[in-house]
């Protein structure tokens, strides 16, 4: 409900008015979107009352200004418009719109957050105040796991509220689902949705397009004292990307490259195109049922579970373009001046090499979570409460890559015979500094008669025809929580102390294998029934490529053989923390003034369960040793909130806090990979009486203590109408500690020396080396600046009713240095940080008409990535903007009232993926020290067209 407050209000109302409109459109303003909320209306003359009832955006809008204001912590929140209509198709999309948070584009959908500049894993997700089990490698929550329809809103704290455990370093995203007996009424929604992603489809194989249905109902029974809400969504979501990858850039010699003005010049040593085509399948429901008898007992049990696979089909061509592979040259180079430095734009490679890949990934991940709640009234002040809760959940994966090329050899390539099974090809090439490079190859590689399978590797070759691996992750978090609240007369209002005792257990096991061709790694045609329409990497200028339906046949044409090698030993651990904490907190109110005060000691037990890796000599198994280490730490994280109260409207926050963050999950394993430097001797005196330090290691570290942070948060809000608002804050967080890799000793001791080592008779060997591991080292300062608002237009003239804005901008800064070097020039960024992110979204509501366009833009930041080997890596993530619009409209009466239609485009400008090799202080430069171009992905746009209908 809101009130008509500006037809006929005083001139100084309206003043107040126009000046947050324009104070909010010079800072860029926009808001988080909310949920309802009312308001009372003024009494007509008849004294009858009149009321409009607010839905849609503005209902949104107003319900988030109303979670954001009345929360005694500094918090940001997104509210679903109606029962099963957040505004956005995911979770993680309508979050990312949030002042200080920005999401991390995977494969063209927003899937990770970071929070005021700092990476995901220092975030804690709860869903109804409970804990959240990951799928992923460490403790970040892929928030696409979550399906929007069946939230009704997320809060992200900003500063930790003490009788909250496990609340993340740089804030905590508490996803929450509808109660029952609050919504106090019956209700019946359901939504569904055609989707289809633009452009055709990449893989003939392969489908671009799907659709969502969901459907949610709530109800109240026996004189309202027993409420239950249900709910059923579905996604068939398909994507597609358009790859492309640089390899590196280095000068070659001269007598490569003609003519003579390309001489030094930068070149591309290898790249890939890729086409790949994805489809992801969600089913989930949830279940509540809340028991209320009378005033003294409340009792509510929440209940979530889904399921998300996912297939992925990728098909397309990598080559090495070096005249180290294949003795090959360059012909009729072209350059440019990139950064100082001169750059070779175009030519033609002569003797490349393709190796065609057909690769399928598949993808499972189940996610259970249940949670009890029970509240005691046992006096008219005192109140027990007790919650237990269990999430779990479970991804299971195949990773599989195979390998192609032109015409027919003997297979099973060595080093002495390099070009056998492998065929030249004349290349042109133009390499673009921003957008798809451009390629045309000499060979019709889409010939079934012409490609065969198997190992097309420049050096002899990679010794097998392909790889499949199968990574499993399982985390469990079982969780109780117990509190005694009670309410007092005067300053202090009420106190409350409690215990929570959380304890995790995550494992991570990934099995890795070889694929050879059968009979001997003899290169082999494939089928015609095993093959599909070639894929067009036309994108990238480059022809039809062989397309082969790999997931459905490999175990025909191929061998699986396990690698056992250091780094599968390493892929596999498991850890199991204890974390209890104990908390008490108190709130208070006087005057204008009000908050809370509390602590927090936090008792935290972990162990992990390892091995150590011996497997030092050539050609012989590795010898896994078990390992078991454990440690224990305490630590207090006191907090304060506080709120001044203006008058008018304006408000004033400030909040001091200490926070943490438990370490990194794979930082924390046990495992211990040893290395023995045999030619030890030839660099220092040997023999008797001598003592000699050859070895060496790299590993986990199950002994990191968490990232600890001081915080000061101080925010100006000014709260204009239901539907505007506008807020400036500022943050301050010194870390104590940042994990990075560091030195340190191992005792090696144990460990039998590798055959041949060489170390002369009588030369004494120290068992004590050197380890490389994550560790706590030397932290230092994130702070920031935070504008966010919300204008509806219509509260200050008619003649624009039904416009308004909303957005945020974020300005971020940071020193912290993870790095061991002493050299002040040497500086490593952490990820996650992008110095500015803003959000702005306009909207039109009006007579069941609805539309809104938003953009969203992130500056360039260092992002975690999945790389080689399934393993996880670091890159430069460039600057990214989206757009994103819808238009609807809802008939308002009729025998087609409350059903809705909506058009909705999601990546409106195809805004592409991109990524920079020189990571930091690595890597290729050019001579001023620029970066050079490595991933170009574009995603096509996403196009929705619904129905939705409320009984």
């Amino acid at each position: 409900m809101r009130n008509r407050m500006t037809r006929g209000a005083p001139a100084s109302i309206r003043t107040l008015y126009a000046t947050a409109s324009a104070a909010a459109i010079t800072l860029v303003i926009a808001g988080p979107v909310s949920a309802q909320t009312t308001a009372p209306a003024p009494k007509a003359d008849d004294d009858t009352v009149e009321a409009v009832v607010v839905t849609g955006i503005r209902a949104s809008i107003q319900n988030s200004i109303n979670i954001k204001k009345n929360e005694t912590s500094i918090v940001e929140a997104v509210s679903a418009e109606d029962i099963g209509k957040l505004p956005d198709v995911s979770i993680a999309e309508s979050i990312a719109r949030l002042p200080g948070l920005a999401a991390q584009r995977v494969n063209g959908r927003a899937q990770v957050i970071s929070i005021r500049g700092l990476a995901p894993d220092f975030t804690t997700t709860l869903l109804n105040g409970r804990q959240q089990a990951s799928s992923g490698d460490n403790r970040a929550v892929e928030f696409d796991q979550y399906p929007s329809e069946l939230l009704s809103s997320v809060v992200i704290y900003k500063t930790p509220d003490a009788q909250v455990s496990g609340m993340g370093l740089s804030g905590t995203a508490d996803l929450r689902t509808v109660r029952p007996l609050e919504y106090g009424k019956r209700a019946l929604a359901v939504n569904l949705r055609g989707e289809k992603t633009s452009g055709k489809k990449l893989n003939e194989d392969s489908r671009n397009t799907g659709g969502r249905f969901s459907v949610s109902y709530i109800n109240q029974f026996a004189d309202d004292t027993i409420g239950v809400a249900l709910g059923y969504a579905h996604l068939d979501s398909p994507s597609q990307v358009k790859h492309y990858k640089a390899y590196g850039y280095e000068a070659f010699p001269p007598e490569s490259t003609s003519p003579d003005s390309a001489d030094g010049a930068l070149m591309l040593n290898g790249q890939e195109i890729f086409a790949t085509s994805r489809n992801n399948k969600r089913d989930a429901v949830i279940g509540i049922f809340e028991y209320k008898p009378n005033d003294r007992i409340h009792s509510t049990l929440d209940m979530y579970y889904s399921t998300f696979k996912q297939k992925e089909t990728t098909r397309g061509a990598q080559w090495f373009s070096n005249p180290y592979a294949d003795n090959a040259t360059f012909s009729g180079v072209t350059t440019d001046t990139i950064g100082g430095s001169k750059f070779a734009s175009g030519g033609t490679l002569n003797n490349g090499v393709l190796q065609l890949r057909n690769d399928y990934n598949t993808r499972q991940d189940q996610l259970f979570s249940a949670g009890l709640n029970n509240e005691f009234q046992i006096t008219e002040s005192t109140r027990l409460v007790a919650d237990l809760s269990y999430s779990s959940n479970k991804r299971k994966e195949q990773i599989m890559e195979t390998y192609a090329g032109y015409g027919r050899g003997v297979g099973g390539v060595t080093g002495s015979t390099p070009d056998v099974g492998r065929t030249y090809d004349t290349i042109g090439f133009k390499v673009a500094d921003d957008g798809f490079s451009q390629y045309h190859e000499g060979l019709n590689y889409a010939d079934a008669s012409k490609v065969t399978l198997g190992d097309r590797a420049p050096w002899g070759g990679w010794g097998h025809d392909g790889a499949i691996r199968f990574p499993h992750v399982k985390e469990d978090v079982t969780a109780v929580d117990v509190r005694l609240e009670h309410d007092l007369d005067g300053f202090v209002t009420q106190v409350s102390g409690g215990v929570n005792y959380t304890k995790r257990d995550k494992g991570k096991t990934v099995s890795d294998n070889d694929l050879f061709l059968k009979n001997g790694r003899q290169q082999v045609y494939v089928d015609a029934a095993d093959l599909t329409s070639p894929t067009n990497l036309g994108f990238a200028g480059f022809g039809n490529v062989l397309s082969v339906k790999i997931g459905d046949v490999w175990k025909k044409y191929y061998n699986a053989s396990p690698i056992l090698d250091a780094n599968y030993y390493d892929k596999n651990w498991d850890i199991t923390e204890e974390v209890t904490t104990f908390f008490a907190k108190a709130n208070f109110q006087s005057g204008a003034l009000r908050g809370n005060v509390g602590v927090q000691v936090v008792k935290q037990k972990q162990e992990s369960s390892g091995v150590v890796i011996n497997g030092l000599a050539p050609g012989q198994p590795i010898v896994p040793t078990k390992i078991n280490a454990k440690e224990d730490y305490t630590d207090v994280l006191p907090s304060m909130n506080l709120i001044y109260d203006l008058g008018g409207g304006h408000r004033i926050r400030f909040a001091l806090s200490k926070t943490m963050a438990r370490p990194r999950m794979d930082d924390m394993r046990a495992n211990v990979t040893p290395g023995f430097n045999s030619l030890v001797c030839s660099s220092q005196p040997c023999g008797p009486g001598t003592t000699v330090n050859p070895w060496s290691a790299s590993g986990g570290n199950p002994h990191l203590k968490p990232w600890m942070a001081k915080a000061a948060d101080l925010a100006y809000e000014w709260y204009v109408s239901p539907a505007t608002y506008l807020s400036v804050a500022g943050f301050y967080k010194k870390l104590d500690t940042y994990i990075y890799q560091q030195s340190g000793t191992f005792d090696f001791t144990g460990i039998p020396l590798p055959p041949g080592a060489n170390i002369p008779a009588g030369t004494t060997i120290n068992n004590i080396g050197q380890i490389t591991l994550p560790a706590n080292g030397n932290g230092g300062v994130v702070k920031g600046l935070e504008f966010s608002g919300a204008l509806d237009f219509g509260q200050f003239a008619d003649v624009v009713k039904g416009f308004g804005v909303q957005g945020s901008l974020s300005l971020t800064k940071s020193n912290l240095n993870p790095t061991t070097s002493t050299d002040p020039k040497q500086k490593v960024r952490i990820p996650g940080l992008s110095g500015t992110v803003y959000n702005l979204t306009g909207y039109y509501e009006r007579g069941g008409f609805q539309a809104r366009i938003s953009q969203r833009y992130r500056s360039a930041f260092k992002g975690e990535v999945v790389q080689l080997f399934a393993t996880r890596g670091f890159t430069e993530i460039l600057a990214d903007k989206q757009v994103d619009a819808q238009i609807g409209y809802t008939f308002q009466d009729g025998p087609l009232e409350n059903l809705g239609l909506l058009l909705q485009v999601n990546n409106l400008t195809d805004s592409p993926y991109r990524t920079r090799l020189g990571l930091d202080d690595g890597g290729t430069k050019t001579s001023n020290g620029g970066s050079l171009p490595e991933t170009y992905e574009k995603y096509g746009r996403q196009i929705l067209f619904g129905v939705n209908y409320r009984f």
